[in-house]
């Protein structure tokens, strides 16, 4: 299996994180996979934004839950970015999608447009929350589904496995030979994350990764080179 680049949020670290203009950056920069993070706005919309406020990426303040879509739409995002739609994202590039999912509530949300685009071949799902990845793999026929860990140990193999999840995505500061060789016992392909320096990036080719999310592009061109 090819080496794959995912790009963290589009490419946070050059782009307004989770915005169109992020989005195409990344597929421009030949990324592999853009990944993204879905909240449901109070009118049900599928809004692509990582934090449950504005706060820190908006200049707004609230909840994404208790503003509608149109009250979304009116904030900027940077760079006079607006908020996106998981719709709009799937029309603005071509590039395979890994779609995070932070409740129950966004898997339904979201299984129900992936069914009605026939979305299982071009996007992963992934989820910090063993629920929403085992509730997505039950609505959505064929999708391929990724746990998240952070802070972890040999039980995220069992966890992933538990609920059917073909990929860990898995902190590059906390990771371990132990847990990849548990990993691969059970046939799981294994993320790293967020990889933005060469140290991280040559641990992740050591350890024989599948990939890294990066919240840089240059990451693509130097990975090909890394030992």
């Amino acid at each position: 299996m090819n080496f794959l680049t995912i790009g963290h949020r589009g490419v946070m670290g050059v782009e307004p994180e989770n915005t169109l203009r992020s989005f195409v950056a990344a597929q421009q920069a030949g990324l592999d996979v853009i990944e993204l993070d879905l909240h449901l706005s109070k009118d049900g919309a599928l809004v692509v934004m990582h934090d449950t406020d504005v706060d820190r990426t908006t200049d707004g303040t609230g909840a994404i839950a208790d503003k509608t879509l149109a009250e979304l739409r009116a904030l900027d995002a940077g760079r006079g970015e607006r908020v996106p739609v998981f719709e709009e994202v799937l029309d603005a590039v071509r590039s395979p999608l890994q779609a995070e999912i932070k409740d129950v509530a966004a898997a339904r949300a979201l299984a129900g447009v992936m069914n009605a685009r026939d979305l299982a071949p071009r996007v992963e799902v992934s989820s910090f929350h063993d629920d929403a990845v085992a509730e997505i793999a039950r609505l959505v026929p064929g999708v391929r589904t990724a746990l998240i860990a952070s802070r972890y140990g040999t039980d995220i193999v069992d966890r992933a496995v538990a609920v059917g999840a073909a990929t860990v995505c898995l902190n590059i500061r906390r990771i371990t030979l132990e847990v990849v060789e548990h990993a691969r016992k059970a046939d799981l392909r294994i993320i790293g994350w967020v990889v933005n320096t060469q140290d991280h990036l040559r641990l992740v080719r050591a350890l024989e990764l599948d990939g890294a999310t990066t919240d840089y592009p240059e990451i693509k061109r130097t990975g090909r080179f890394t030992a």
